[in-house]
């Protein structure tokens, strides 16, 4: 591996690390809504 591969792995990598937190933090907010809605019904 070059040094711009590397380079883009480690980009890519960091991408995919903040993609599973916005995923982490929406699945979170959605279960949390599923909860309040289903206490009020």
């Amino acid at each position: 591996m070059d040094s711009q591969e590397l380079k883009r792995l480690k980009e890519l990598e960091e991408e995919n690390r903040k993609l599973k937190h916005m995923y982490a933090e929406l699945a979170l907010d959605n279960k949390m809504l599923k909860d309040v809605l289903s206490k009020k019904f």
